[in-house]
């Protein structure tokens, strides 16, 4: 119901205003409190209590009706205004949460992708060393096949090729090994030679 002030309690009940006061002081009319802490009556409370005054004209009445029907307006208008500010409050916690649960999820994601990041350095870097080692072991069978070939030549008579100083190195010592074997095999025949000349004689 609309809500009146006592000046226009008193207007609707044909009291005086004093008298409305008192019945609020008295606590025989009950009120409450709008916003501007101004004391307001419930039509339906002056009626019960005093009664609302007829009017003797219509202009009044229409006056009358108006004016409750304006307050009537506004409390609804308030009321409308007090549910829409309750939904804004809600809507602005969710968005809060949402806010809040956005940036946890973009602090997992950077985490992640961090993560994926350093593993993809690793694997990278695994790849690299593999790469690294069998290009080593590459090099050394060829070095390898080289000198294994150099060596057949050699013992085919043939003048080893010089490739590299390592092989050079390499080839240098196995001719010098040969060599001295061949050193003492010849030492040896002679000696077996001398030995058969000097039994035979």
């Amino acid at each position: 119901m609309a809500k009146v002030g006592a000046q226009r309690a008193a207007i609707l009940t044909g009291k005086s205003k004093s008298t409305i006061q008192r019945a609020m002081n008295s606590g025989k009319l009950s009120f409450e409190l709008d916003q501007n802490k101004r004391r307001v009556i419930d039509v339906s409370e002056l009626e019960r209590v005093f009664g609302i005054k007829q009017q003797d004209t219509s202009a009044p009445e229409k006056i009358e009706t108006k004016e409750i029907v304006d307050a009537v307006e506004k409390e609804r208008m308030r009321m409308q205004i007090k549910m829409l500010e309750q939904q804004l409050l809600v809507s602005d916690e969710r968005l809060t949460d949402l806010t809040d649960q956005r940036n946890k999820w973009e602090k997992q994601a950077s985490q992640i992708l961090i993560t994926s990041q350093y593993s993809q350095k690793q694997a990278e870097e695994l790849r690299a060393q593999i790469k690294e080692r069998e290009d080593r072991a590459r090099q050394r069978r060829l070095q390898n096949a080289q000198v294994q070939k150099a060596q057949a030549k050699t013992f085919k008579g043939s003048k080893a090729p010089r490739a590299t100083s390592y092989e050079a190195k390499k080839l240098n010592e196995k001719m010098k090994k040969l060599k001295a074997e061949n050193e003492n095999a010849s030492d040896y025949s002679s000696s077996v030679f001398r030995f058969w000349k000097r039994a035979k004689s």
